[in-house]
């Protein structure tokens, strides 16, 4: 089990869901994963959900701001918001909203990569995101999906210093994303026929992949991509009743 204290610069380490009826996703997801729920006040108004597993910050949810759709955001660990936001805009990124503090939890900013897939840069001060990783019920690997990973790698790896390995043996072209010696997340080449804008994917673990895509069903969602074997274990793509669309792995899982 990948408990966590403090996540290095370059780490994916947390996920939260936007969403558009904040009962009915905590009704899905609690019933997915297991997950313990506790909502805190907004100063400004409003919820934010933590999702818990075993009493550790496994993910968060909360409503989506008026007219957007419900969907998962990305976080990656950095020393500075601010200097990582105005590094991306020097890369040819977008910032969405420039850097800002979350109440004394930490700093950060929403930011369109070149490719069109938005992430956040998350700074940490009294909430390092995730506190458990890399085990059912937690988040396990975060996947940019885009129509140019080429573009999309030159970028993350000037910015994070990532370092990007191409894998071979799939069905589509994808590569592995590394921060030092770790797998930070990955890359897939999204075909212009799907239709779908380049975003990031969250994977979450499951103890089994084939038993969960029979409850995502009958908990009124969407399996997208039936389970698939892939190396090391099985993969799924869903979506749940409101729209969000997330992964399921089952396998083997890094430390």
């Amino acid at each position: 089990m990948g408990e966590r204290t403090s996540h290095a610069p370059g780490t994916i380490s947390w996920s939260d869901l936007g969403t558009t009826d904040p009962d009915a996703a905590k009704a899905f997801y609690t019933n997915l994963f297991g997950w313990e729920i506790e909502d805190l006040p907004i100063p400004d108004g409003g919820t934010y959900t933590m999702l818990r597993k075993d009493g550790k910050d496994a993910a968060a949810l909360s409503a989506a701001q008026e007219g957007m759709p419900s969907f998962w955001n990305a976080y990656v660990t950095v020393e500075s918001a601010d200097d990582a936001a105005a590094k991306a805009r020097d890369l040819g990124a977008t910032l969405v909203a420039e850097p800002f503090d979350v109440m004394e939890a930490g700093r950060m900013a929403i930011i369109q990569d070149p490719t069109g897939a938005v992430f956040c840069v998350w700074e940490p001060r009294s909430n390092i995101g995730a506190q458990i990783v890399n085990t059912p019920g937690a988040l396990t690997l975060s996947q940019l999906n885009t129509g140019d990973p080429e573009r999309g790698i030159q970028f993350y790896s000037e910015l994070f210093g990532w370092r990007g390995e191409s894998v071979q043996g799939g069905d589509m072209p994808f590569w592995g994303l590394y921060n030092g010696d770790r797998l930070a997340g990955a890359v897939m080449l999204l075909p212009p026929e799907m239709g779908a804008p380049p975003h990031w994917l969250n994977y979450f673990g499951t103890e089994s992949v084939d038993e969960a895509a029979g409850r995502i069903a009958e908990l009124g969602g969407q399996v997208m991509v039936p389970p698939t074997d892939v190396p090391g274990g099985k993969i799924l793509v869903a979506q749940d009743p409101q729209g969000a669309v997330f992964g399921l792995w089952s396998g083997n899982y890094d430390n």
